[in-house]
């Protein structure tokens, strides 16, 4: 394991923040919290395997795990020090049963959702790498839409390799800065959560380089833009909706003020609605105000800022950006070949809930939009309007990797089961010689009741079709042990 070196903390930033202290807390154990090393954490991906069920099967591995008290699906991983491997590389993890995720991070998808919420269509305003995207998707069991907004071109490949690998078919992707939501979409989202670019104050213990660049004049910038990205993200949702704003950082420019401003310029349409019984410790962190401040003393986790503000009526005073969305680059399949395609799919197991998904295609591309979404068409510019499903060539359809992971049916006909062995040799990129071949040319990998792949039998082996970007050389199916 690489040896933690702890974080160097500017006198300047401990004095601002032994100012904003609350007084039930101490400043010592603060930063004792910093300089310690973070817990690690992982949260089950309840699209593709049950909370038990998932902690059944890495019971073998003596895996420490304590609940996360806001997270049902949330655990903390105890001995993650005493790991062979990289958590990266377990079997579990390329399958996309759990995700690593800081505790604290999943706060804001749970505080979203408080009281019962069940929105149908949301936007994720700055969603890179996905793990609340992800999240989100879990949450609404891919049902409704989600539109995942990042600005930064270098991070959208890792937000989609992550809604890949964790079974995501809700979501569509856009490349923006998020301060043009609100003139483009506007009152088209029934939430909206915006984990706002912030001075990273909360995440030393994972990041000691984290406060490099740290000073009170660029807290001044970041939280300009704030403020920005808030007003646009108050535009975008309906009357009646959701906000969500959250930062990994700890002053109140960033934190407090953003929110007061923007209940300032809309004080008869804004309402805070408290944290404080978001679960049975949150108390410990909320404000007068019914924010959750979590200095990393508290949960000893990352510190982390949530606000849960409701739009109660619609406004004025639109922002604009100029922004044109162009051509809509694509047109709906003809019903002939809808039908064609889908019994095909059917026949190599994957299905799908034609109320959910659409079909629509560009040139030889065959994609499924959220149904959701469908109001959003010609209005912003998708970098990936859902799943690429399948592309034509001369023989037929070539389907898609990310379509199988996603709607592969482990039920169905051609479904074949790989062990543990199996599994790792696919994601290393190897062919596969199971002690048995299936009886069928075309098939749907499957192990841990979570679908794999899509290949064919060749001779005495099943190809291995795995796309080379996800080969893994050192999968391992070895836990902790």
């Amino acid at each position: 394991m690489t040896k933690h070196i702890p974080a160097a903390l500017p006198v300047e930033f401990l004095a601002a923040m032994q100012h904003i202290m609350p007084a039930h807390l101490s400043m010592d154990a603060f930063v004792a919290a910093c300089q310690r090393p973070l817990r690690r954490s992982i949260r089950v991906n309840t699209l593709k395997i049950g909370v038990a069920d998932f902690l059944a099967l890495v019971e073998p591995y003596g895996w420490r795990l304590a609940p996360i008290p806001w997270c049902d699906e949330g655990f903390w991983l105890l001995n993650a020090d005493e790991a062979v491997l990289r958590l990266g590389n377990a079997l579990e993890h390329l399958g996309g049963l759990f995700y690593i995720q800081e505790a604290s991070s999943m706060l804001p998808v749970n505080a979203l959702f408080h009281g019962g919420i069940t929105p149908e269509r949301v936007l994720d305003m700055a969603a890179a790498p996905g793990s609340k995207t992800t999240q989100l998707a879990a949450r609404m069991r891919n049902q409704g839409g989600i539109v995942a907004n990042e600005y930064s071109s270098s991070r959208v490949k890792v937000l989609h390799a992550n809604l890949h690998r964790c079974g995501v078919s809700n979501t569509a992707l856009t490349h923006f800065d998020g301060r043009i939501f609100g003139e483009v979409l506007p009152e088209h989202f029934d939430a909206v959560l915006l984990d706002a670019p912030c001075s990273g104050e909360g995440v030393v213990r994972k990041d000691p380089a984290a406060m490099s660049h740290w000073s009170p004049e660029s807290i001044v910038d970041i939280a300009a833009t704030q403020r920005e990205l808030i007003l646009s993200a108050f535009h975008a949702l309906k009357p009646g909706g959701v906000l969500i704003y959250s930062t990994c950082t700890l002053n109140h420019q960033e934190n407090q003020d953003v929110c007061r401003w923007l209940l300032t310029q809309f004080p008869h349409a804004c309402e805070i609605e408290p944290l404080d019984n978001l679960f049975p410790e949150a108390h410990h962190a909320a404000t007068a105000e019914g924010f959750l401040h979590v200095f990393p003393q508290i949960y000893d986790s990352e510190g982390f800022f949530i606000a849960r503000l409701r739009k109660t009526a619609s406004v004025s005073g639109l922002p604009e950006s100029g922004y044109k969305a162009g051509k809509f680059p694509f047109s709906p399949i003809n019903a002939k070949e809808a039908r064609q395609l889908i019994q095909t799919a059917h026949h190599l197991g994957l299905v799908w809930s034609e109320d959910e998904l659409q079909l629509w295609q560009r040139d030889d591309e065959i994609w499924l939009f959220p149904a959701q979404l469908h109001p959003l068409f010609g209005r912003i510019r998708f970098s990936r309007p859902g799943i690429r499903l399948a592309e034509r060539f001369a023989k037929g359809y070539r389907w898609q990797h990310e379509s199988v992971v996603a709607l592969g049916d482990i039920s169905s006909a051609n479904a074949f089961m790989l062990d543990d062995d199996n599994a790792r040799a696919w994601f290393q990129g190897k062919d596969l010689y199971p002690d048995a071949l299936p009886p069928h040319d075309d098939i749907l990998l499957v192990w841990r009741q979570t679908p794999l792949g899509l290949t064919k039998r060749v001779g005495s082996r099943l190809k291995n079709t795995l796309p080379r970007d996800l080969v893994r050389d050192g999968a391992s199916a070895v836990g902790l042990r």
